[in-house]
Order: C-alpha cells, then sequence, then structure tokens
C-alpha cells in the first residue's frame, strides 16, 4: 500500500513538472481566491460580531427643556415603568451630563461659561429591534416638558448597509475567483491526461485498475488546492502579524467584537481549497478520462 501511494504521488509530483506553467497558474489562482475567502471570512465574521455589538449599544433618549418640572419627569417615569420592552432606564441630570462632557471632550468644556446640556431618560430595550417601536410610542404621548427624544437607528442602519455591501462585495469575488480556480485545474488535469494518453492506454493493457490511472490526476488537482491553500494562510498569517495591528489602532471598537479565531479560518481554507481540488480533477477526469 505504501509503495503504491509513492508510485501514484511521485506521478502526480512528475505530471505537475510536465504542466508546469498551468499547474503554476492554477495554484496561484487558487491562492488569491483562498486568500480572499479567508478575508471574507474575518471581515464577514467581524461585521456580524460589531453589528451585534451596535444593536447591544441602541437606546432611546428623552430629552427635557431646561425648564422642565420634577412631575413632567415623572410622567415619563411612570409611562416607562409600565413598558414590558424596556429593559432598563437612568434619569441624567443636567450636571451628571456636563461631568460625562468632561470626561470625554475635556478640551471642548474647558471655558464653557453655562451648561448647555439638557437632562434626559437614558432608556435601554430588552431587545435592540424595539428601539424604533419605543421612540415611537414615547412621541406619541406627547410629553410636556419633553424637548426631542433620539433614537440611534437610523445612524446604525447606514453603518450596517455599508458593512452589508462591502460583505457582499467581497462575496461574489470569491465566488468568481473559485469558479475560476475549478476551472483552472480542470484544465490542467486535461493537459496532464493528453500527454500521457499513450501511456494511460498501455497501463490498461497491462491491467491496472481504474483508480490506479486516475489516481496521479486526482492527487495532482489536490496538490494544487493544498498548495494555493497553504500559500494564502501563510499570506493571512503575515497580515495578521503585521498589518492587522496597525489597522486596529486606527479603529475604535469594543473588546466583545470579534472575527472567527485564525485556526479555524485556516483550516475552512485548507478544506476548501481541497475541495476545489477535487472538483477540479473530478469534473476533468469523468469527461476526458474513459477507462
Amino acid at each position: 500500500m505504501i509503495s503504491r501511494f509513492r508510485l501514484v504521488f511521485s506521478e502526480a509530483v512528475r505530471s505537475i513538472g510536465a504542466n508546469l506553467s498551468t499547474s503554476v497558474a492554477a495554484t496561484m489562482t487558487v491562492l488569491i481566491g483562498m486568500f480572499l475567502f479567508g478575508l471574507f471570512i474575518a471581515l464577514g465574521t467581524w461585521v456580524v460580531s460589531w453589528s451585534d455589538h451596535v444593536k447591544s449599544q441602541l437606546e432611546v433618549k428623552v430629552f427635557f427643556v431646561d425648564e422642565v418640572k420634577p412631575k413632567q419627569v415623572n410622567a415619563v417615569r411612570v409611562v416607562l415603568d409600565k413598558d414590558q420592552r424596556v429593559k432598563e432606564y437612568q434619569f441624567v441630570s443636567r450636571s451628571e451630563a456636563l461631568e460625562r462632557m468632561r470626561k470625554k471632550y475635556p478640551e471642548l468644556t474647558a471655558n464653557l461659561p453655562s451648561n448647555p446640556l439638557p437632562a434626559s431618560y437614558e432608556i435601554t430595550p430588552t431587545r435592540a429591534d424595539d428601539v424604533k417601536a419605543i421612540a415611537t410610542e414615547l412621541r406619541k404621548q406627547n410629553f410636556a416638558g419633553v424637548e426631542k427624544i433620539k433614537d440611534g437607528q437610523q445612524t446604525s442602519k447606514r453603518i450596517l448597509q455599508v458593512a452589508r455591501v462591502i460583505w457582499v462585495v467581497f462575496l461574489v469575488a470569491v465566488i468568481v475567483l473559485l469558479i475560476a480556480s475549478v476551472l483552472l485545474i480542470a484544465n490542467t488535469i486535461r493537459l496532464s491526461i493528453f500527454s500521457r494518453r499513450r501511456e494511460i492506454e498501455v497501463m490498461k493493457l497491462v491491467g491496472a485498475t481504474n483508480w490506479f490511472v486516475r489516481g496521479p490526476f486526482m492527487l495532482e488537482g489536490l496538490l494544487c488546492g493544498l498548495g494555493g491553500s497553504l500559500a494564502a494562510i501563510l499570506l493571512l498569517l503575515l497580515g495578521k502579524e503585521v498589518a492587522l495591528p496597525s489597522i486596529l489602532g486606527h479603529i475604535e471598537t469594543s473588546s466583545d467584537v470579534k472575527a472567527l479565531s485564525f485556526p479555524l479560518t485556516a483550516l475552512a481554507l485548507l478544506v476548501v481549497g481541497l475541495a476545489v481540488g477535487a472538483v477540479g480533477s473530478g469534473m476533468t477526469l469523468r469527461r476526458f478520462l474513459k477507462v
């Protein structure tokens, strides 16, 4: 069994060497496809994690006029207590709002002659999808002393739409490159079969089985897929160690926003790369190798 595998492996390597240019082209196409596929996995899972984080941060804010009376504030509190969609809420006085602003933007609040910030209720919904419904319901109440009611639904919607467009563009690019990889591998195997057609006839005449004849060609496709995947993993690892830290340094994000772990991404690339090689060689073997 071991000697047979060695023979099949050596024949596959010899076939790759005989069609070096097409083999390299197929492997490079797999490399590019797997590299983009790895970026797609990282970006896609990061966007999903980030969108969940954005949704968890959504809240409704009820801003009061400067001369608001305690009775008017209490009227809003009564409605919030009865709303089952409200998880929690917090009253922020004008002085508390100014203190927050001073901690976050000290340069903007250094020389303020007075406090320009209003008092407010910060309302956290039980589900992020209820933000708009809660804000709409509060607006219908037309509370006295309320200046405006804001929710972050529109801002988050725009951000998520941009992220979705980027996700779709990467997905289309990956699909196109995977198809190109399959076709190039199939063409490489086809050239190998054509260049060795007489050798194949001799092997059949001396009693070689169908799988013994097909083995080197199948292994050739798998090697092209494996080589492209491994090269893509190395490039992604290099980018992860060199480029990613500098990129993340310019992005404000939370510690709970994470992409899929690199080992799982690498495993996915290996599986998909081998699958691309198997599909490409399988297509050609069924069509052009009638044994």
